[in-house]
C-alpha cells in the first residue's frame, strides 16, 4: 500500500520516512504492532513514533493505526479493524458482537423469501451448491444436511473450467445456490448468465441490502457479516443454513424422517461399531 499523509514527504525527518516506509511495506506488521514494538523494530523512540502520528494528522498512534485500516485491504486488515473496536480479544465480547450480527439478520428477514427459498429446496429436481474460499465450508454443510433429508444434491467446484462440467448439468427445475456476500464473483456472473439460457432457478445468500437487477438472483437470503473493514464472521450465515434445513425438515415431515431413519438403519447395519 501507500499511505497518504496530510504532509509532504519532503517534511518529514529520516526517522519519520522510516516508519512510512515500514508502513508502506508491511502495513499487516504495523496494525498488529504495540507502539513499544514498532519503535524496538525501527530502532527508534517511542516519542518519535508519536511525534509521527501528530505529524501525519492523527491525535495519537491509535488514530494513526486508525488512518492505516481505512486505507489498507485484505484479511489482515480486517481482522485489525474489528479487534481495534473491541481492544484485547475478549471470547465473550466477541459472541455478543455475533449475538448482535444475528440480530440484524433476523430484522433484516424477509418470511416470504425465506419460505420461497425452503419451497425451491423442496421441488428442485436436483440441488447445485457453488461456495467459494470460506464459503466452501457452507456449501458443504448444506449439502450434508439435505442429503440428510434424501434432497438430490451436488457440490459444484468452486471455480476453473471444472465448475462448467458441473453446471453444464443444470437445466429446468434445478436450483442453483450460491454464496454472494460482498459482491458478485465471476462465478457467480457464470451462475447467473448460464442460468438464462439453461433456465434453472437460483438462490443466493447475501450480505447487501441493495443489489444491481444484472446481479439478483430469484431468491435472496440476507445475512450480517460485519462491516466492511471489519473481520466477516460466518455466524449469521451458518445460522441461516440451518434455519433452512429445519424448515425443511419440518416442511418435508414424514418423508424427511424416513429418509433420516433409513440412513440411521444402514448405519447400524454397515458400521455397527459405530452405532
Amino acid at each position: 500500500m501507500v499511505l497518504s499523509l496530510n504532509v509532504p514527504a519532503a517534511e518529514l525527518t529520516r526517522a519519520e520516512q522510516k516508519i512510512l516506509d515500514y508502513i508502506n511495506t508491511n502495513p499487516d506488521g504495523f496494525l498488529f504492532s504495540s507502539i513499544g514494538q514498532l519503535a524496538q523494530r525501527l530502532e527508534i523512540s517511542d516519542a518519535t513514533v508519536s511525534r509521527f502520528a501528530r505529524h501525519a494528522g492523527c491525535a495519537d498512534f491509535k488514530a494513526l493505526k486508525g488512518m492505516v485500516m481505512e486505507q489498507a485491504s485484505g484479511p489482515a486488515a480486517k481482522i485489525a479493524g474489528t479487534l481495534s473496536q473491541d481492544g484485547a480479544f475478549s471470547p465473550a465480547a466477541w459472541l455478543e458482537r455475533q449475538r448482535l450480527y444475528l440480530e440484524k439478520t433476523a430484522q433484516q428477514l424477509r418470511p416470504e423469501e425465506f419460505d420461497r427459498g425452503v419451497e425451491s429446496l423442496i421441488s428442485a429436481r436436483r440441488i447445485f451448491l457453488h461456495g467459494k474460499n470460506a464459503s466452501c465450508s457452507l456449501a458443504q454443510m448444506l449439502a450434508f444436511r439435505l442429503r440428510r433429508l434424501g434432497l438430490p444434491v451436488v457440490l459444484l467446484p468452486s471455480g476453473g473450467s471444472e465448475l462448467l462440467e458441473g453446471l453444464v448439468q443444470a437445466g429446468q427445475g434445478d436450483l442453483v445456490v450460491m454464496f454472494s456476500f460482498s459482491k458478485l464473483s465471476r462465478e457467480g456472473r457464470i451462475i447467473l448468465e448460464h442460468g438464462k439460457d439453461a433456465g434453472y432457478q437460483t438462490m443466493a445468500f447475501v450480505s447487501r441490502t441493495i443489489i444491481p437487477a444484472r446481479e439478483r438472483t430469484d431468491i435472496s437470503l440476507f445475512v450480517y457479516r460485519g462491516e466492511e473493514k471489519e473481520y466477516h464472521s460466518l455466524t449469521a450465515p451458518a445460522a441461516m443454513v440451518d434455519a433452512l434445513v429445519v424448515a425443511v425438515s419440518d416442511r418435508l415431515g414424514q418423508r424427511g424422517t424416513e429418509s433420516l431413519e433409513t440412513l440411521h438403519q444402514m448405519k447400524k447395519k454397515y458400521f455397527p461399531e459405530k452405532g
